[in-house]
């Protein structure tokens, strides 16, 4: 799973030892906007305001872990992770970047708290007893909108933007799953790292689903295209061994036509009768009946009208692909991965409670010939998987008569 998270804010208050927010950073005009953090796939990049000097007899003050000065630059810290990681380890992480706090003469590795909005409060609390009670007269509150119902709105921090004052954080357990946690914290525009001890707070915006799914959708439209120009060529191959496949069954017909005609006149019409021709119709068929077992032989399959037409239609249809310059080997792992690139962005847009709209991207016709790809490979699938059981079956049923033979076998001697 891939997270393509937004910018990241941060926000400073001086503590009681004495640490400052930076004002500027090195060749940084006054007027420029604070340093941002980025998460960036399964990169979380944070603005660190913090400093460490790991060597401590080196250094004449004794707290040997100092705030970013205005003549410094905030170095971003990078942390890879994985959605299946807890809180817990991107907690460890950043502590082995920080000094330690002094508690009570005592030096203390400080905790790291996780905290995103509650999207079920927030702009839904009246703020006023007149919009209180304006809210219980219309009874939005308590019919539409439940406070133990959370709806995604997959906008992430390309939500609406609410005042301090309107947010409600939750802090989350740090044993919870980093998917999990920013999954969601995406009902809301951001969440935020705390530091205790240092009074640090680093605000990351949360990704949205164009976000979240961005590289996957241009892969997906950048197949599309290819798609689009195989599956012109395909069709055309396919529309022309079909029209053969067509015109072949129509000449049969026409053959049995002329044969029944030829025996209705040398029949009925001249003076062999048929004495003549009742032999000759006899060998004919009986021909026609050997030549059929023999092919029914050669194929290995149902002698039908259907598995007759697939074996033209397919000895044509690769006559035509070659000649067309069609590669089936790349046709179908195309296809593959354009099913499984559609497959994870529906699954994210199900996370997310979002309505996709694929045919945007791919476009009508590329939709249908995936849908209709995707409905052939599952019906493969099962027929060879139906294939396999027959053959297993017969083979134990072999299995089973020899064993039998031999049993009876020995107690003959």
């Amino acid at each position: 799973m891939n997270y393509v998270f937004g910018r990241a804010q941060r926000q400073l208050t001086r503590s009681s030892l004495g640490w400052r927010a930076p004002t500027a950073c090195r060749f940084q005009t006054p007027n420029a906007p604070p340093p941002l953090g980025r998460v960036l796939l399964l990169k979380l990049v944070l603005p660190l305001p913090l400093v460490v000097e790991k060597d401590r007899d080196n250094n004449s003050k004794h707290d040997y872990g100092r705030s970013i000065s205005p003549n410094d630059t905030i170095q971003p810290l990078a942390l890879l992770i994985h959605p299946q990681q807890p809180l817990s380890y991107v907690e460890r992480l950043i502590q082995a970047e920080i000094p330690p706090v002094v508690e009570d003469g005592k030096e203390k590795v400080p905790s790291v708290y996780f905290r995103a909005e509650d999207s079920d409060h927030g702009d839904n609390k009246p703020t006023t007893r007149a919009e209180a009670r304006r809210k219980d007269e219309k009874g939005d509150s308590a019919n539409k909108h439940p406070s133990h119902v959370a709806s995604y709105s997959g906008l992430g921090h390309e939500g609406p933007e609410r005042e301090g004052s309107d947010k409600n954080w939750v802090r989350w357990s740090n044993s919870t799953e980093m998917g999990d946690f920013i999954r969601d914290a995406a009902r809301g525009r951001e969440f935020a790292v705390e530091i205790e001890g240092y009074h640090v707070e680093m605000r990351v915006t949360v990704p949205s689903f164009n976000d979240r799914t961005y590289y996957m959708r241009a892969q997906l439209r950048k197949m599309s295209y290819q798609i689009d120009e195989l599956a012109r060529i395909k069709r055309e191959c396919d529309l022309i061994a079909h029209r053969g496949a067509n015109l072949l069954a129509k000449g049969g017909f026409a053959l049995l036509t002329g044969w029944w005609g030829a025996v209705y006149y040398v029949s009925f019409h001249t003076e062999f009768g048929w004495d003549l021709v009742e032999p000759i119709t006899y060998l004919v068929g009986l021909t026609t009946i050997m030549g059929g077992y023999l092919w029914f032989l050669y194929i290995s399959k149902d002698l039908s009208y259907k598995a007759a037409m697939n074996i033209t239609v397919s000895r044509r249809q690769n006559a035509l692909y070659e000649a067309r310059g069609f590669d089936s080997q790349k046709w179908e792992q195309l296809v593959q991965e354009a099913n499984a690139l559609r497959r994870e962005i529906k699954v994210i847009a199900v996370e997310y409670d979002v309505d996709w709209d694929e045919a945007k991207e791919v476009g009508d016709e590329v939709k249908e010939v995936l849908n209709e790809e995707r409905s052939k490979a599952g019906h493969k699938a099962r027929s060879s998987e139906k294939e396999k059981d027959e053959a297993f079956t017969e083979q134990e049923r072999k299995k089973k008569k020899k064993d039998e033979s031999e049993e009876g076998g020995k107690s003959i001697s």
